[in-house]
Order: C-alpha cells, then structure tokens, then sequence
C-alpha cells in the first residue's frame, strides 16, 4: 500500500495527475513515480501538492497508525457532547 493518498485526493478535487504535475514543476512521469511508491518526493515538494491541492500536507498520507477509541471511547463522548448541547439549550 502506498504512504500517499495522492491518488485519492486527485479524484476527490477532480484534478488530472497531468495538471497537478504541471502545476507544481515536475513531470509527469516523476508524479506517477510518486503515486505509485517508486518514488519519494522531497518535503518542498510535499509542501506545493498540498498547497495545490488545499488539503493539509497530513491528509497527504494514509495513517500509520490504528485508531485507538474504543465504541466505549465513542459512546462517553457522544454522551458528553447532548449533555452540554442540553446545557446550551
């Protein structure tokens, strides 16, 4: 699996891999390198896709790690959340 989402974020913002490479100054050829894990893009580079994409440069990446909350972990805070919703009202 790949550590970029890059593929992903293209098709949600609708954008080519061609306009993104012309965009941030490289070729295409190096964009799909990238996409597909062949290549590691320098961190300037990350800085620009992100950029160019307005996305933060974090949702660049497929997490590492698994979530840690439990459905307990989800239920306290939904709980939380219509108690103070009910101390607003």
């Amino acid at each position: 699996m790949s550590v970029l989402r890059l593929k992903e974020i293209l098709k949600e913002k609708n954008m080519s891999g061609k306009k993104l490479a012309e965009i941030v100054g490289i070729t295409e050829t190096s964009l799909s390198r990238i996409i597909n894990d062949d290549q590691q893009p320098r961190f300037d580079l990350l800085l620009k896709i992100a950029q160019t994409l307005d996305v933060d440069i974090r949702e660049l990446f497929h997490p590492t790690k698994e979530s840690t909350a439990t459905l307990e972990d989800i239920q306290k805070a939904i709980d939380t959340l219509e108690r103070l919703k009910k101390e607003l009202e």
